[in-house]
């Protein structure tokens, strides 16, 4: 499906915990010299412009990364530094997607790969990548890129996973390209994105990870309102295989504060707990 445009909600509470959890994972996967090997299977643009007409449709942003002082949350220093540094003044007209947030961690020898299939969202991420030569910007099915990449020669790789989910089936092919991706590569950490909106899907996608054979995964969630069958996102997050040993302390102590921080309804929840053990 090529009608989705991540423009419309950039900022928004799911992009909020989705680039936390990332930069938590990032920070700790560079803390050692080898070489990191990141590939992001649905890369989007890049950076977006929060002043622009799609950002301003809906105005996500506005109950997520707006409602963030930055004062208030020493603890993500980084994220706040990265918005930071694409934004030439202090208010907040820009936000930095995945692209631009890996972009502005990884170091002169790692190396990362960006899937784009919606060909003005690739022109605009190959635009904002310019000619960093790290990063390869590709407008090709991110889940057939990703097998034929692993396992990287480093043997050290992170994979964000970030589809729309517009299509219902999808919730079950993420969790078959995380299965054939792991069989090649068992050791390299797979970040999952998912959105609640259908709280039956999401169960059904934890009980497939549950079930998959896979060991050590962890599921970090927030939820702004309670679960509803009415039309729209409820509360998303994120499915992590392998994750860095200090990511559930460090999520444990940060979703409760963003879920009430965040909360667009008296009652909210949050979730920071294994699926499977190690």
């Amino acid at each position: 499906m090529l009608s989705y445009r991540h423009s419309f909600h950039a900022g928004n509470f799911a992009d909020v915990i989705k680039h936390i959890v990332l930069i938590e994972i990032l920070e700790h996967l560079l803390s050692k010299d080898k070489a990191l090997h990141y590939i992001d299977t649905h890369a989007g643009a890049g950076m977006f412009d929060l002043t622009g007409e799609h950002s301003l449709k809906l105005q996500e942003f506005r109950d997520g990364v707006g409602r963030l002082v930055p004062e208030d949350w020493p603890e993500l220093a980084t994220y706040f530094s990265i918005i930071h540094a694409h934004n030439a003044q202090a208010d907040l007209a820009g936000y930095p997607g995945s692209p631009m947030i890996a972009r502005s961690l990884l170091r002169r020898h790692d190396r990362a790969w960006l899937y784009e299939l919606h060909p003005q969202d690739s022109l605009l991420l190959t635009e904002t990548i310019g000619r960093d030569r790290r990063f390869r910007v590709l407008q090709e099915d991110g889940y057939a890129g990703l097998l034929g990449l692993l396992p990287p020669l480093t043997r050290r790789g992170l994979v964000l996973i970030d589809p729309s989910y517009e299509v219902k089936s999808e919730y079950s092919r993420v969790v078959e390209i995380v299965l054939k991706s792991h069989r090649k590569f068992n050791t390299g950490t797979y970040a999952l994105w998912y959105p609640v909106v259908e709280r039956e899907r999401v169960v059904n996608l934890e009980r497939d990870f549950e079930n998959s054979g896979i060991r050590n995964i962890q599921r970090f969630e927030i939820c702004v309102q309670p679960d509803s069958k009415e039309r729209g996102m409820t509360g998303a997050g994120m499915i992590v295989v392998n994750p860095p040993w200090t990511l559930m302390a460090r999520m444990s102590v940060l979703l409760p504060r963003l879920s009430q921080t965040l909360a667009q309804a008296p009652e909210t929840s949050f979730k920071a707990d294994v699926l499977v053990a190690q």
